[in-house]
């Protein structure tokens, strides 16, 4: 019993120190590649128009519709999102898989993240590394599929192309991966006044 409770330590205290050097890389303007409920993601600060720039270059894409950002709570997403209807946060709340929720009034994130409609895409992990990332953090963090515009989704870290990851600035541990669905959210638009369109299933 004391030998689980050690490694379990053991892991804490690792997965800790990933958030750290994961969190230290985006507050200085970094990108990294990274882990999430669904496919590998690259990641920057989504208040950082220089690092969202980064990632659009990287990803030879200037489509501010493949960019969300993932929040570590409701709480977080209404700082960002200023007219969102209550039903989105019900939507979100009961989703049982990854869900993606297009919100209107985009507010205080990188205005190269914000497309003509001003949107955003916005999505509450279920994922053990990327909620202590973000709370540690304590901004949203953009995430994109961690491939060339065109190409396929990287579903694992193995599927990553190596010009990816010598874009990139931290390569977080793939054994943090914990369990993805290893396939793109579902996606929700809301309109302003409750209106509701299945973007994706």
């Amino acid at each position: 019993m004391q030998n689980i409770q050690n490694q379990k330590e053991k892991r804490d205290e690792a997965l800790m120190r990933e958030v750290d050097e994961a969190v230290r890389t985006l507050r200085q303007g970094g990108i990294i590649l990274y882990p999430t409920d669904t496919v590998w993601g690259l990641g920057c600060d989504a208040t950082n128009a220089e690092a969202v720039d980064r990632i659009y270059r990287l990803k030879r894409s200037e489509n501010k519709k493949s960019m969300l950002v993932l929040c570590a709570s409701a709480d977080m997403v209404v700082r960002y999102v200023n007219r969102a209807p209550g039903i989105a946060f019900e939507v979100m709340e009961m989703a049982t898989s990854p869900l993606t929720a297009i919100l209107p009034g985009a507010a205080g994130v990188a205005p190269n993240l914000i497309p003509d409609e001003g949107t955003l895409g916005v999505r509450i992990p279920d994922h053990e590394f990327c909620r202590r990332m973000l709370r540690a953090f304590g901004k949203p963090i953009v995430s994109t599929s961690a491939n060339i515009s065109g190409e396929p989704t990287a579903v694992g870290l193995q599927d990553v192309t190596r010009e990816i990851v010598d874009g990139v600035d931290f390569v977080v541990n793939p054994r943090f991966e914990g369990r993805p669905t290893r396939k793109a959210s579902s996606i929700i638009a809301f309109g302003e006044g409750g209106e509701v369109k299945i973007i994706r299933e």
